[in-house]
């Protein structure tokens, strides 16, 4: 007797059974890392429509679909496939997929000038100094001298101090509170943990302070620690970007705001604005109780030298 042939439920349903493609997963993604990604597998006229939208962006972004075709020399139904070779439902859902990517700003899309030339080495030199100059100058501009005496005077007097920050500056500066302030006999911690963050605040009171760093100040997870530390008595210290979210919530806001520089290639020198403030706070936190300060440190010192090379001109820790 001849088996039974087996019927998959959905298709005697009458339904289609597809698998997840490739070119499916690519649909959700960033389109021109996934045009990028794509082209060397596309067809020759393909790989010239790709070649096209990705010297020119915005003008792919507002052009036709006859004006791409002859950007890149092809016909017209063939930018029509290439839009659905890359996961698009056609060229419409193509510019509205570009417009999307290019949200990031035109310095993640385009190359900066001289890149691959022997032009990009001095230039490069030169504009690493400069932005981390300009930020420093940023910091120096920005701060004012009334609101770090005051936020100095309340740390100085402080049970517990923390810093909290998110992301990849802020994180770094957040720790360089607690290596900074340390030294000066303050009990101090730093997290970057949104959980965490929230459980110390709720520990925190009224001889306590916080430092809530963020370059932008929209930092959800920052704004919420350092709402809760304020609402049980804390004082609330911003090192941010002025008028911003955090900025309003906090009880002495230092105002840092360093713009992007135009180039993504190079690391943001906005951190070096960050821990310019975190010295200074540092610093004047120092003034405050100087022989205090200054007795620690010579502890320190005394320990780091001890059955050690080490010169006393060196710096305080390696």
């Amino acid at each position: 007797m001849p088996r039974a042939k087996r019927i998959h439920p959905a298709k005697s349903a009458g339904t289609a059974v597809s698998t997840p493609s490739r070119r499916d997963a690519f649909v959700a993604g960033d389109i021109i890392s996934v045009i990028r990604q794509s082209a060397p597998g596309l067809s020759p006229s393909e790989q010239r429509v790709a070649m096209a939208l990705l010297a020119d962006v915005e003008f792919a972004i507002h052009a036709s679909n006859a004006e791409l075709a002859r950007s890149a020399r092809v016909s017209e139904p063939t930018v029509t496939r290439f839009s659905r070779s890359v996961g698009c439902r056609g060229v419409r859902d193509l510019k509205v997929r570009l417009a999307q990517a290019m949200a990031v700003g035109r310095i993640y899309v385009e190359l900066p000038p001289h890149v691959g030339t022997d032009l990009a080495r001095p230039a490069l030199w030169r504009s690493v100094f400069q932005e981390i100059r300009r930020a420093i100058a940023a910091a120096e501009e920005g701060l004012r001298k009334e609101d770090i005496e005051r936020a100095a005077e309340a740390i100085s007097r402080c049970s517990k101090l923390a810093a909290f920050g998110v992301g990849g500056g802020s994180t770094l500066a957040a720790m360089e509170v607690q290596n900074r302030f340390f030294r000066l006999g303050i009990a101090v911690s730093h997290t970057s943990d949104p959980s965490l963050m929230r459980m110390i605040a709720a520990t925190f009171g009224q001889d306590d302070v916080v430092i809530a760093i963020s370059t932008t100040g929209a930092a959800t997870e920052v704004i919420e620690a350092a709402g809760i530390a304020k609402q049980y008595g804390a004082l609330v210290v911003a090192i941010t970007r002025p008028q911003s979210r955090l900025a309003s919530i906090a009880d002495i806001a230092l105002g840092v705001h360093v713009p992007e520089a135009p180039d993504a290639l190079k690391p943001t020198a906005s951190r070096y604005a960050l821990l310019a403030a975190i010295d200074l706070l540092a610093a004047s936190t120092a003034y405050c109780k100087p022989l205090e300060a200054q007795t620690r440190m010579r502890r320190i010192k005394y320990e780091l030298l001890k059955g050690t090379d080490g010169s006393s001109n060196g710096p305080l820790g390696d």
